[in-house]
């Protein structure tokens, strides 16, 4: 596990959602503060503010990608970044869609995030996506 992978987890089991705590392994790599990459992230937990759309992680990862790369490349090129960061993800997981990561686990709507507990931790796989996550984008940025 990267030193990144393992500051992700650290911050999504402090309660961070799964979007803060990819970028927030990344953030200050790109000028960006803690504080600040914490708002940013802050509605994209649960697929997108909790409606189980695309995956945090996989949001996280586009950002860092735009933080990393969108000054120096053309939009079609940061475009292509993009769907090749989700396709790695896909390949691995077999979505990006957070109701489909969860298929089979209690994924309600509702707004009120789930309880953090050990069962939360052990029964979701989102620890799982996060370690994903960084391993795709640490790889696409080397």
């Amino acid at each position: 596990m990267s030193e990144k992978s393992e500051k992700a987890e650290i911050l999504f089991r402090q309660g961070y959602n799964c979007c803060q705590a990819v970028l927030g392994a990344f953030c200050q790599d790109y000028g960006l503060s803690f504080q600040t990459a914490m708002k940013l992230a802050s509605s994209f937990g649960g697929g997108m503010g909790r409606m189980r759309e695309v995956c945090g992680t996989v949001s996280a990862m586009f950002m860092i990608a735009g933080l990393a790369v969108a000054e120096n490349t053309t939009r079609a090129d940061q475009y292509r970044m993009v769907q090749k960061l989700a396709e790695k993800f896909r390949e691995k997981n077999g979505s990006i869609i957070c109701r489909e990561l969860l298929k089979g686990i209690e994924s309600s709507t509702f707004p009120v995030p789930s309880p953090r507990s050990e069962a939360y931790y052990t029964k979701r796989p989102c620890l799982r996506y996060i370690a994903d996550a960084v391993e795709i984008i640490e790889c696409q940025l080397r």
